[in-house]
């Protein structure tokens, strides 16, 4: 998993998803569902502190531990 995000005036304006897993048909409809909610939740809460949709508890893993280091990355500039 890799998010990117978009930060201005020190907000998270946007998050994109670069990465994620889409190997089988499984993670893929997963990931269509969870990934808008994982997004909505990081500009809204400006933090990686948002809740699990159930069922998708691997990319909830990797989403919030990448959004978490685009928001360090992005402190540290």
């Amino acid at each position: 998993m890799q998010v990117q995000i978009k930060v201005r005036g020190g907000k998270i304006t946007t998050v994109n998803v670069l990465k994620y897993p889409s190997d089988n048909d499984h993670s893929q409809q997963i990931n269509d569902q969870a990934l808008p909610v994982y997004k909505k939740e990081a500009v809204e809460a400006q933090s990686a502190d948002i809740q699990q949709v159930s069922g998708a508890t691997v990319t909830y893993e990797g989403f919030t531990q990448s959004l978490q280091n685009a928001i360090t990355q992005a402190k540290e500039s």
